[in-house]
């Protein structure tokens, strides 16, 4: 075998030990975001992290989770207290200085919830023109042409649960959120009756497992984007997915 090929395979797996043997463990940040990831009875939970849990279980690798308010994870992320951010979308802005995962982890679809008392139809972007959005800080969404739109107002909220309390309340006129995000949090807030959304999505996206960029953290990154092809093709996967299905008592979507 040449000597370059050597090298190559020399390094490969010092960068592999070395995070096996970390001194610490893999430090992930996220905000609670069901069903993809969120806290029960003190533990944390969702699709995505079981998703990932399993992977990194498989590659031997212990991991710290913590959760915080979104734009606190980027801070932490930004000032190297974080190794890692769970369930973020890949923008080239953050590409800069956040090495992604390759393989995804989840795709979502951001839909408009309304109040069932005040139901707003949407097709076209002109339907929202002089309506009030809630919107949650530190998100992004995928559509340029709702991200820029002028023809309507938008309110941030400190979290999820807030902006749907602001919608039953009245306060805004609609909430954008993932439509499978939203649905499980009307269910878990018994709001259900009280709100339905537009089947129309004003963007689509995929969330994904970001990691800071250093040697031993880009050998992880290849590794768990293999193991999470893997993973997907087994039947444990699909398990998971039907096990994260819709809940009963959501919100109805509006018909077209």
């Amino acid at each position: 075998m040449p000597l370059f090929q050597r090298q190559i395979i020399a390094t490969l797996l010092l960068c592999c030990l070395a995070l096996t043997a970390r001194a610490e463990p893999l430090r992930i940040v996220t905000e609670a975001w069901a069903p993809y990831v969120y806290e029960e009875n003190g533990q944390p939970t969702g699709l995505d992290y079981e998703i990932s849990a399993e992977v990194l279980r498989r590659l031997g690798v212990e991991v710290e989770w913590q959760f915080l308010p979104w734009k606190r994870c980027l801070l932490a992320f930004e000032q190297g207290q974080a190794d890692g951010i769970l369930d973020i979308f890949r923008i080239p802005e953050r590409e800069a200085h956040m090495l992604f995962v390759e393989e995804p982890l989840s795709d979502v679809e951001f839909v408009l919830f309304y109040s069932r008392s005040r139901p707003y139809p949407y097709r076209q972007l002109d339907d929202l023109r002089d309506l009030l959005i809630g919107t949650s800080p530190g998100y992004w969404y995928n559509d340029q042409a709702f991200r820029d739109s002028r023809l309507f107002s938008r309110e941030e909220a400190p979290s999820h649960e807030a902006n749907l309390g602001k919608l039953v309340r009245q306060r805004v006129d609609l909430v954008v959120n993932d439509r499978r995000a939203g649905l499980f949090l009307a269910a878990q807030l018994g709001l259900g009756e009280q709100l339905g959304y537009n089947p129309k999505a004003v963007g689509t996206d995929r969330l994904y497992l970001a990691l800071r960029q250093t040697t031993e953290l880009a050998a992880l990154a290849e590794r768990f984007s293999a193991e999470l092809r893997r993973f997907k093709q087994e039947n444990a996967y699909a398990r998971l997915q039907a096990r994260y299905a819709t809940p009963d008592s959501t919100p109805i979507a509006a018909k077209d």
